[in-house]
């Protein structure tokens, strides 16, 4: 069986990282993703490392399961092509800023009354309906206003940073698709096409708020904002003997058999650590003391002993050991494929399963414009 998504259409007029995650996330669910480029391509094409011009590795992560068509969109012969693109999709997705789209035309009232079956998804900064519409955003401007930059150093006085991938860029790519998805439902449920917009700003705040609101969720407030146990100087891989190693007991009986495993289960009947509400205020104390044990042993013994005492940890890996990772390889997660162009590549595969309708990688990360002439030839022969 084809994918969920098989026999939709979706004209993709997205670039850099968001919008290119969202389409390739519903391309590689089935759907048909035309990539819309200008003559220069997606900026993404052109970062490195890359083996020829305009197909750079982010290039070859974020655009797989789509075709690549070249339309000059600000040209009228352009937009004829793009509005016959359009008559034929489900799916229109576009994250040019707001004022741009108004003015090529573009923008869901203007494509409304001609598709009204069309499900319309503008991504990108602010939502229109606020005073930051039409601001300029990237990932690392999201980062920092929506609080995520602030929670990464500066709470404790230090200076805030930012996370070290796109996590703005792919965070809000998942709520694309699924607003996308959502939206296909309810037109198949009567509902008609209809208008999404989805946000960055909003979205990361919504995605921060569920435990880092913390205090500031009361009226009045019941204490700051933040997560105490996430925001304790000591949550951090901690080092042992020879390496590094992530160790999380959580619940009350884990912390128990951690207590016994490291040489000290009176600690356990310790009035600050014997329930989740009494740890939750002294998490910075129980961390100080997971980061002095671990360094007593080497790295392997304390995977031996924390998975023999089902307390969760997990090895501190780099890429190089992903690639070798024993469960990803058993799973088939990592796929090699031969481009056309780019020769032999390693990727990740799909990291969800359908029983039933079972995604799958159907075409290479295209060329730039590689699939215009069969796309524009076929409206041409049908004009």
């Amino acid at each position: 069986m084809p994918g969920p998504l098989h026999g939709i259409q979706v004209v993709d007029m997205t670039s850099v990282g968001m919008g290119p995650m969202a389409t390739q996330m519903l391309g590689d669910m089935g759907a048909d993703v035309i990539k819309v480029e200008s003559a220069d391509g997606d900026v993404f094409r052109h970062v490195t490392p890359q083996r020829h011009a305009g197909m750079s590795h982010t290039h070859l992560n974020l655009n797989r399961n789509k075709r690549s068509v070249v339309i000059d969109v600000k040209s009228e012969p352009g937009r004829r092509q793009l509005d016959a693109l359009i008559a034929e999709a489900d799916v229109f997705i576009t994250n040019m800023r707001a004022p741009a789209v108004r003015r090529l035309g573009l923008d869901h009232a203007s494509l409304q009354p001609r598709f009204p079956n069309l499900v319309y998804c503008a991504c990108y900064g602010y939502s229109e309906r606020g005073p930051y519409a039409g601001r300029a955003a990237v990932d690392d401007t999201i980062q920092a206003v929506s609080g995520l930059a602030w929670l990464q150093g500066g709470t404790e006085g230090q200076a805030p940073r930012y996370v070290n991938t796109v996590a703005a860029d792919k965070v809000v790519a998942l709520y694309v698709a699924n607003a996308v998805t959502s939206a296909l439902l309810a037109r198949e449920r009567g509902a008609g096409g209809q208008a999404i917009e989805v946000p960055m700003f909003e979205c990361m705040v919504a995605f921060l708020a569920p435990e880092h609101l913390a205090g500031l969720t009361f009226v009045p407030p019941e204490g700051p904002a933040g997560y105490a146990r996430l925001l304790n100087e000591y949550r951090r891989p901690f080092r042992t003997r020879d390496g590094y190693i992530s160790v999380v007991p959580y619940t009350t009986p884990q912390w128990q058999r951690f207590f016994a495993l490291t040489g000290h289960p009176e600690m356990a009947d310790d009035p600050r650590y014997r329930t989740l509400n009494s740890r939750s205020r002294h998490f910075s104390e129980l961390y100080r003391y997971v980061d002095a044990v671990l360094a007593e042993r080497g790295t392997a013994e304390w995977l031996d002993l924390l998975a023999t005492a089902d307390i969760p940890f997990a090895p501190v890996n780099d890429f190089e050991a992903l690639l070798a990772d024993p469960h990803l390889r058993a799973v088939g997660f990592w796929r090699e494929s031969e481009h056309p162009t780019e020769g032999l590549l390693v990727q990740p595969g799909l990291p969800v399963s359908f029983s039933a309708t079972p995604p799958d990688i159907r075409r290479h990360p295209p060329n730039l414009g590689e699939h215009t002439e069969e796309i524009l030839g076929k409206i041409h022969k049908g004009a």
